[in-house]
């Protein structure tokens, strides 16, 4: 069974589609993804592929990355569709733009890959949202050099992209991590908040990166006059997470998915933010369409400040099963974040007219219900 196949995850995509946002601005445009097969990129891209079909805005889709069997996999229903695109790049390589030649043309084969593509200066790609990067623990503590290429290079390369494709909006997926430790003087971190990050150590690589991803973002606008907007995502959850996600959240879901006891690897006192997916992919969207030039924005769910234990004990208790406690091994604590205080206020977000869809407890089980008849 697919997500496709799922009620409850169609019900998501039909609900962010339906929230009353600037569509038209879509149409006959094009918008390119990096990370497209992750949790937010896979979800924006089920989201734009309906508006497709529902109002035939003929907007073109361009998926960017690694593998060919993993966007297959998880976008076999679209790779027949001619505004859906392929792109096979590794992201921590630069995106030639004399690569792009007129795509909405071309015919490719049958699983729509992109390889040897000439030149599309003039048409250029209107969107670009960078959602590639990696976002959970084990990736952080077991490829760190490849968590800052992407959030440093790949940011860089395809912001050099934007600028010669003449990109109308670029999107800078950032991070809750950006604020690092809350220093005591705050309840929730604003956008203008600066938090501590001890940048010796290991940890330290992805908030790091995502600080410079940021400040890329502004060179690039000064410099090069590119239109650029940054949602900072605060811990992210939903089906469409990937099933190899270390994250705290993710492996409390799926261990309830599996009807299982919930695993807590420490005392549960952290206090954090949360995100369901459709939560983050509507708040991306929307800033893509309407936000303000050069403005980070913090996006978070209603409802979904929690500490870890109180986020175990709410799987749990749905599950019928209990939170047992386990100490983590150390690469496990490598990866780990050091903040024990992590709450953002969204209020700028909200000011846009943005509203979450869904809270705490609603986006949890309709998680878990949809992970349950796909797994």
């Amino acid at each position: 069974m697919s997500l496709y196949d799922s009620r409850l995850y169609m019900e998501d995509i039909r609900l962010v589609a339906n929230c009353n946002y600037k569509w038209e601005m879509l149409r006959g445009k094009s918008v390119a993804i990096s990370g497209g097969t992750g949790m937010i990129g896979s979800f924006i891209v089920d989201v734009l592929m309906h508006q497709n079909d529902v109002m035939n805005l003929d907007t073109h889709i361009y998926v960017l990355g690694r593998s060919r069997e993993k966007a297959g996999n998880r976008f076999g229903k679209y790779m027949a569709c001619d505004n859906f695109h392929f792109i096979s790049h590794d992201i921590n390589e630069p995106l030639d733009i004399s690569r792009f030649g007129d795509l909405n043309n071309m015919h490719m084969d049958s699983m729509r890959i992109m390889h040897d593509i000439t030149d599309r200066e003039q048409s250029g790609i209107d969107y670009i949202i960078h959602a590639a990067s990696n976002t959970h623990p084990a990736a952080y503590a077991g490829d760190p050099i490849g968590t800052i290429s992407a959030n440093v290079f790949g940011t860089k390369y395809l912001l050099d992209f934007a600028a010669k494709a003449g990109c109308k909006r670029f999107v800078f997926l950032s991070s809750v991590e950006i604020y690092g430790e809350n220093r005591g003087d705050t309840d929730k971190f604003c956008e203008d908040y600066l938090g501590y990050i001890d940048c010796n150590t290991l940890r330290a690589g992805y908030p790091e990166s995502k600080r410079t991803g940021e400040s890329l973002c502004q060179a690039y606008m000064k410099q090069c006059g590119l239109d650029i907007v940054i949602p900072r995502l605060s811990r992210t959850y939903g089906p469409t997470m990937l099933m190899s996600d270390t994250k705290a959240i993710s492996q409390f879901i799926l261990k309830g998915a599996h009807g299982e006891n919930i695993v807590l690897k420490s005392e549960g006192t952290q206090l954090y933010s949360y995100a369901y997916a459709a939560d983050a992919a509507s708040a991306v969207i929307k800033l893509m369409l309407e936000g303000e030039n050069g403005q980070a924005y913090n996006i978070v769910s209603d409802a979904s400040d929690l500490t870890l234990r109180e986020l175990a004990e709410t799987i749990a208790d749905y599950v019928g099963k209990r939170v047992v406690y386990e100490l983590p091994d150390k690469a496990e604590s490598a990866g780990y974040s050091k903040a024990t205080k992590a709450l953002l206020d969204c209020g700028k977000l909200k000011g846009t007219g943005w509203k979450s869809l869904y809270g705490m407890k609603d986006g949890l089980i309709r998680t878990i219900e949809i992970l349950k008849e796909i797994i």
